[in-house]
């Protein structure tokens, strides 16, 4: 897989570089797909519900406001988005049970972990425009994350040659 450095190289001002902040907490650094969009508050009700749906090979973007307050991904909704085919997670926002985390063969980008898990109050929502740091994003759009950082591709944009 080509490597982030390289696509950004490729294609500058085209893409959109996710902030460095995001830490990987999951145990596969590399991933890339297509992007489901969550808007959510300390409320990972609808991060839950996309993850025990199909994922057929996408990339969830989680907005929570930055806030670290809550975790909204902890090794239950990461286990059910790998088993059902999600590539990876990003989360502007907290993560929680980061050793199993790491143990995962699945993506994960996060700000930071925190013990303290997530309210249920089916609040948020799915398919909305995001933005993480300055960059919008999607759904439909395309991301690639490796050991440098994550970015983001427009879905108006051509797609990024990611082996080669």
């Amino acid at each position: 897989m080509k490597s982030t450095c390289e696509l950004y190289d490729d294609h500058l001002e085209d893409v959109g570089t996710l902030p460095p902040a995001l830490r990987h907490f999951g145990g596969r650094p590399r991933f890339h797909g297509r992007v489901e969009t969550v808007k959510c508050f300390e409320d990972n009700s609808k991060v839950k519900a996309l993850a025990e749906g199909p994922g057929e090979g996408r990339v969830m973007v989680v907005d929570a406001g930055a806030s670290t307050r809550h975790a909204l991904v902890g090794d239950l909704v990461a286990g059910a988005a790998q088993r059902n085919g999600w590539a990876g997670i990003i989360v502007m926002g907290a993560v929680r049970d980061s050793a199993a985390l790491r143990k995962m063969d699945f993506g994960i980008l996060a700000l930071a972990t925190t013990p303290r898990k997530s309210v249920r109050n089916n609040e948020g929502q799915v398919g909305l425009p995001v933005r993480i740091g300055d960059v919008r994003i999607d759904s439909g759009d395309y991301i690639v994350a490796d050991e440098d950082g994550a970015l983001c591709f427009p879905r108006s944009g051509p797609l990024p040659m990611i082996d080669a």
